[in-house]
């Protein structure tokens, strides 16, 4: 279907500017990049608090990638909020920003928003726009197709260089998050399934994720801290494979760099499938399919998910008992997760 509504001052992005200005001198700010649409332009902001020493443990926030799935961008948003009233008069959270990086990127694909649509003003799904080939593609179109921009998830000239939004992300995750001794990243999203999950790599494979001994004991760690959380971890490839995935082109990115650091990175899939249930009609709102649409329901989910991102952080500033493991313990965490997740 052909989009033409255009809104530069969507609700998120009014909401973003008044993050920014509001967190003053405790945030830097940073347009990475413009995009115009339609003669208009939309800025790519990127939020970044704590401590900037590049070393430092950080943890990138990345939401609105496909820009039906707003939500992800209002997650992060509210996310931003509580921060920005802790850093007034939590001693403990103040202290914990001069020892790490907070990094936000809450809306990676302004002109998809504005424009309610999944992909970017070239019709291209970011998540399908990197040269990551998938090794066994179970969806010929979801995976991710070369057809045409007029259909979903069409993956763009990505030999010829990936699109502006997608290099912005990724110009981000390089700049900030690689240089630290342990980083990981959360990009959230909506729509696939009843229940939320969390997902880590890889999306384009199968075959067993090189740090599942970790992802192993993170997992443990989240479920002994909270033993009632809503989450099903697991690697996207045991839901679906697809194309050009650009968290696994920059964990692949990251892996070939002979000095390289801890990189994770996490992709939180919100179920929308649960919103649709309850409220059948909302299939006829345009951003229905993807996004709770009555009020109680988009609170609860922007409440839903402070621990987890609570916790992550927490995670990274206190990595011992999941991330520096003996030899003897990793394999055997390893081999738990094989059974867990691959057999």
């Amino acid at each position: 279907m052909r989009q033409t509504f255009v809104d530069r001052n969507f609700r998120e992005m009014k909401e973003l500017e008044e993050l920014i200005a509001a967190f003053g001198s405790h945030a830097h700010t940073e347009v990475i990049e413009t995009v115009n649409y339609k003669n208009i332009e939309f800025p790519i902001y990127t939020v970044i608090l704590g401590n900037r020493t590049p070393k430092s443990p950080t943890v990138g926030f990345f939401g609105g990638v496909h820009g039906l799935e707003r939500i992800g961008s209002d997650v992060i948003l509210s996310y931003m909020r509580t921060i920005l009233e802790l850093v007034k008069w939590d001693k403990s959270f103040q202290q914990r920003l001069q020892e790490s990086t907070l990094v936000f990127m809450p809306i990676v694909n302004p002109i998809g928003i504005a424009r309610r649509s999944r992909s970017n003003g070239n019709g291209v799904d970011l998540m399908r726009n990197s040269p990551i080939n998938c090794e066994e593609s179970q969806y010929p179109l979801v995976s991710g197709q070369n057809y045409s921009s007029k259909l979903p998830w069409y993956r763009g000239d990505y030999q010829e260089g990936m699109e502006i939004e997608a290099k912005a992300l990724c110009h981000v995750v390089e700049t900030y998050l690689f240089p630290s001794k342990l980083s990981m990243a959360i990009d959230v999203h909506s729509g696939f399934g009843a229940r939320d999950r969390f997902w880590f790599p890889y999306a384009h494979s199968k075959k067993p994720f090189p740090d599942l001994a970790e992802v192993y004991a993170f997992t443990q760690l989240l479920n002994q801290t909270y033993p009632h959380h809503v989450y099903e971890i697991e690697p996207v490839s045991r839901q679906y494979t697809i194309q050009g995935d650009l968290w696994d082109y920059l964990y692949l990115k990251n892996e070939q760099n002979p000095n390289k650091n801890f990189f994770l990175p996490w992709t939180l899939e919100m179920g929308s499938w649960n919103w649709l249930r309850k409220n059948p009609f909302q299939i006829f709102n345009p951003w229905g399919i993807y996004h709770p649409i009555k009020p109680h329901r988009r609170s609860r989910t922007l409440r839903r998910h402070m621990p987890l991102f609570d916790f992550v952080h927490r995670s990274c500033l206190s990595p011992d008992s999941w991330r520096n493991l003996q030899n003897s313990v990793k394999e055997d965490h390893r081999k738990k997760a094989l059974e867990a997740w691959y057999e």
